[in-house]
Parts: structure tokens; sequence; C-alpha cells
């Protein structure tokens, strides 16, 4: 018996009722074991390897080392090949997990910065082929790294050979799409389904003429639905998957989970047969290739989160973004007021043990402002006018605002809109270099900071966002770009700056105040035993809204993490936590009971033991 049928051993008996549940076809459930099987004989002895080592240390992307980067790869460095010779900076920076934006083969210009993909199956030929992609991957594992690619499960190009051989009439591609001969079902459904983007993209089906049908386009009119009703879609999705697996892509980024599954009368978001389906691909993974984990992107409430974990005996995602988090912290640095931050932490804590997630400032995408707003009434906030508040003031309009960005989609019904821009720009290091304000600038990096030292110290792991690490600020001239400037996001997309890079090594740059102080940060993380996975993690109370603390303990060591967010100094109480401790930014040592922050400061304190 091999290691593969081994493992299908272990789980087949979950995963036949799952299927049969799902799609009650027998023989189709003989076909997906057939392609599992060949999926796994056409996986090299390297990955093999790796899949051994992994299943003896299943929790080997919780350690207190990992720190990940996410980038696309053309603006970093061209091409695959070119990013291979570019690993040396990110070694440097200690980076072990690397995210890359979409790579496969997406129409131009329409592809949605590349979630819209013509080829599940191949490299796009302008960043480079298969055979790069495969030794990038080899050459990163060499160096301790693990690559992160994003799998675009919800829909496809409506270039994608199946959608060309569905609008040429065949039904079995039809059949592959959420379809409609006529509008009243379409119609009917969108009362239920909120709109992803209601400024540039309302409605959720369009009319395809060339068919003459309504298709299923939940995110832009070039993206169409998958239909997962038929198995079909699920087994050719499923099989993509696993050769990028083969590639030697070691995490699994599934967009657009929530997303999967339709039916009337619903919002087609988190339905039970999306549970399912996230099941099955665990299962898959773990029988194909252990070594490969599988994260969701689930952009939802805290509540709507714990599901797409599974439960521990039966797991879903392996680690889920941490987008709510990131909201709330941005609304904690503009209002100076932590209680909303502190509240949202508390409901992730309350989570099961293997919820675990990734958390990160910025990402290629927008900042929603999906705040809590049952509980920020209880603190006096108009659910409406806050978030008026928050993108105003993120796009530097609000009075005495230090920050710089863009809106992106507002919706003139609702008054929302959500908010774009490059962590530096946003923490006010733009203004202050355009400005020519040294105090500024100062101000501007001891947030920026301060931000990241507050990700470094959740539970979970830190992402940066490329170019964070040298305040890579916003880029202007996408509004001059025909095909660009209608999408605001495009504000942080941009070329990274290697000349800027260099400056990191000159003292007292910008550059080398971030690179060095993310440094410090990183080295702490990795160093420290309270960073560890089976680390208890919790917030407490400081008796100050201004100022966030966070608690770690593992065996006899206690961590004490603060932070404040506002640019006066602040004074905080601690109760219960008793004894010296040292702090691991300035090596002083004391009581922790009782401090005083400057503005913006952060600091770590750790107590090696209790007694």
């Amino acid at each position: 018996m091999n290691a593969f049928e081994r493992r299908l051993k272990d789980r087949q008996d979950e995963l036949d009722w799952l299927y049969m549940e799902l799609y009650n076809r027998r023989e189709s459930l003989a076909a997906l074991k057939e392609m599992m099987a060949d999926c796994y004989s056409q996986r090299g002895m390297g990955l093999r390897r790796l899949d051994s080592r992994r299943e003896k240390d299943p929790l080997w992307y919780c350690r207190g080392n990992m720190l990940g980067m996410t980038m696309y790869t053309d603006l970093f460095a061209g091409d695959l090949a070119g990013l291979e010779k570019r690993l040396d900076y990110l070694t440097r920076q200690g980076i072990t997990y690397l995210h890359l934006m979409p790579l496969l083969k997406m129409p131009h210009p329409d592809n949605d910065g590349g979630y819209a993909v013509e080829d599940f199956g191949q490299v796009d030929p302008a960043l480079g082929t298969n055979e790069d992609l495969s030794r990038l991957t080899a050459a990163m594992r060499r160096r301790g790294m693990s690559l992160c690619l994003d799998f675009v499960i919800n829909h496809t190009a409506d270039t994608h050979q199946w959608a060309m051989r569905a609008k040429a009439g065949e039904q079995e591609y039809i059949d592959r799409y959420i379809c409609y001969d006529t509008p009243e079902i379409p119609r009917e459904m969108e009362r239920t389904i909120p709109d992803v983007f209601p400024e540039t993209a309302p409605g959720s089906f369009l009319y395809q003429p060339e068919m003459g049908k309504y298709v299923c386009s939940s995110f832009h009119p070039y993206q169409w639905d998958l239909n997962y009703k038929n198995p079909v879609v699920f087994h050719e999705m499923t099989a993509a998957m696993l050769r990028l697996a083969n590639l030697g892509v070691e995490v699994l980024r599934i967009d657009a989970v929530p997303y999967l599954w339709k039916e009337m009368g619903t919002t087609c978001r988190n339905l039970p047969q999306v549970h399912t389906i996230m099941r099955m691909l665990r299962l898959i993974t773990e029988t194909v290739c252990p070594g490969v984990i599988l994260k969701g992107e689930v952009v939802m409430a805290p509540r709507e989160l714990a599901p797409y974990f599974g439960t521990a005996e039966k797991p879903e995602c392996h680690i889920l973004y941490n987008s709510s988090t990131m909201a709330t912290q941005w609304s904690a640095l503009a209002s100076g007021d932590v209680r909303q931050l502190k509240h949202q932490l508390d409901d992730l804590h309350s989570l099961p043990a293997h919820c675990r997630f990734v958390n990160y400032l910025r990402c290629h995408d927008d900042i929603g402002w999906g705040l809590n707003e049952a509980y920020g009434r209880t603190l006096g906030m108009d659910p409406v006018e806050h978030k008026k508040y928050l993108y105003t003031f993120f796009e530097g309009s609000f009075p005495g605002s230090w920050a710089r960005g863009e809106r992106y989609n507002y919706d003139p019904r609702t008054q929302d809109a959500r908010s774009c821009g490059t962590t530096a720009s946003l923490c006010g290091i733009e203004k202050g270099c355009a400005e020519g304000d040294q105090d500024q600038i100062d101000l501007g990096i001891r947030r920026d900071l301060m931000m990241h030292a507050v990700i470094a110290a959740m539970a979970g792991f830190p992402m940066l966002s490329s170019g964070d690490e040298i305040g890579q600020l916003n880029g202007y001239d996408y509004h001059d770009d025909p095909d660009r400037r209608e999408d605001s996001r495009n504000l942080h997309r941009t070329p990274f700056c290697w000349e800027n890079a260099e400056k990191r090594l000159t003292p007292g740059t910008v550059q080398q105040r971030l690179w060095d102080g993310l440094g410090r940060l990183e080295a702490l993380r990795a160093e420290e035993g309270c960073f560890g996975p089976d680390a208890w993690v919790t917030t407490w109370d400081t008796h100050n809204p201004h100022v966030l603390a966070l608690l770690r303990r593992r065996g006899e060591e206690t961590l004490v993490c603060l932070f404040n967010f506002t640019g006066d100094r602040q004074e905080v109480a601690l109760d219960g936590v008793e004894g010296r401790f040292t702090d691991l930014i300035t090596g002083e040592e004391g009581p922790c009971s009782s401090r005083e922050l400057e503005p913006y400061q952060y600091c770590f304190c750790l107590q090696r033991s209790r007694a």
C-alpha cells in the first residue's frame, strides 16, 4: 500500500458520503478517485518528501518565524524568472510565505487583476511558463519559503474555452455555468443577492446574446460563475488545483469561497453546500498532497468565519484572511479609539483553537468598512456617518487628516464606499514628504510601525504588502491609463521601486527606518517562544480607550504588547499583570502594570517566569 492508498483508506468513507450527498453519482465518484490517483502518480519525489515531513509537522504554518508577503509578479520583478533572481532580497527580509497575485493565463486588458482566468493549466505568457513556475517553487523550497497562489474557483473568464464553447451553443459547456433562457429567475434571484461591485458592476446576471441566455456573473461581466451543481465542474476544477500543487504551490488561496453555491431565495452566500465542497477539497488535498494547505478568502463578519474552518475533527480551510480586523484596525487609527478593535479581537479569540488567521494591513484590494455596526452603536457611533468619516479621512479630505488615498466603489444609495492606498500613504508619510515636513514624516513612520507591530502580535501570522518594507507611496499615474483609470485600486498596485529599496541601506532614510523597524519585529517573532502556535492570546483592559493591549502566554512566559493609537501621550493601567518585565524593544526592565506611552508607541514586555 503506497502513501496515497493509505491516506485514501483513512478518508474515503467520509469523502464517499459527502460526494454522494451532493451529487449522488457513484460512477462519477469512481472517476474522481481515478483522477486523484493520477495526480498523485505525477507528483515529484521532492514534493512527496515534503508531504511526508508535513504529515509529521501539521502546524508548520503556525510557527513564530512565519512571515508573509503578497505581490504582483510583474510589478515586483517583471516575470517569474526575474522573481527567482530577486529571492535574495526576500530572504534577507525573512519571508517564509510568498503570495503571488493570479498569474494563470488571462485576457488582456480586462482580467480584474488576474481573477478572470482563461486557462487554469497555463501560466500567463507575459509572466513566464509552467516550467518557470516549477523552477521558482523549487528555488523557494531550498530557502525555506512557501509559495501561495490564487485558485479562482468561483468563475472563469468569458474567454475561457468552456465559455467560448458555451457561446457556440454546446450544451455540455452551457451546463458548466449558471444559465437561464428568460429573465424571470435571474431577476428574482437578484432581489436577494447583494451586489459585489454596486458602482462598477451592478447586478448578478447578464444577457449573453450569442447564447441567447442570462448568465450568472457575480463580479464583472467578463467573469462567469461556475455551476457547482454539475459534478463535472467540481472534477475539472479540483484537477486544476492539484496540477498547481504538483508545480510546487504549497498554499492554495481559494478565491471567493462563500459564493460557490447558488439557490433561489437566498443571498447565494455561505450556503451549506459550500462547506461540503470545501470539506471535500480538504480531504482530497490531504490524500494527494498533504504538504499543501488551503487558505480561504472569506470576507465576512467573525461569526460567519468559523464555519469555514470546519471543526477540529472535520476541518475545511487551514487558514483564513483576517479582513475584518484589518478594517477595524484602520478605523481605530483614524479615530484614536481602540474599543471596537478590542471587541473585534475578543470575537476572534472566542473561536476554537484550530481557527488560524493571516493578519495584514494592506493587500491588492481595497479596505471595505465592514465594521460591527451593532457594537459601534453602543459606543455612540452612527454607522453611516462613521463610514463616511473613515473614507473621507483616508482620502485626505476630512479636516486635519494626515492620510492620502482614494475612494473605491462609492454607492450613492447607501453612501457607502471603500478606501484605497498604500500603508505608508494612509499613515501620513506621503503627506509629510510632499510638504517637506520632517515632523509629519516621523509621525507617519511611527504610525506605520505601530500598525505593523499590532499584526505581528495578533494570533496567527503577519503578511506584508510588497513595498510596505520600504514605505512605497501611492501611484497616481493610473489616472492617465484608459485601461486602469476606472479602478482606483490601481492607486496601490504600483511597480516596485528598486531605487528606493537601495535607500534602506542609508541611515536616516524613510526606507531604512521602516526596513529596520520591521526587521526588529520579525526577529522578535522568530526568537520568542510566546509567538509559537501553542501560545494563548487575549486582549487585556488598559483602562484607556486609546491604547490596545494584547497578552500572549506560553508555559511560564508572559508577553504584554501595548499600542498607543493616538498622537498624544497615554497612561495605561493593567490589572493582574504583576512582577518585573523586560521591554524587548528598549531593553528596559521594570513593572508593566502602569506605564506611559509616547505618541504611536508600541512595546513588547516579556516576563520569563510568572512564579
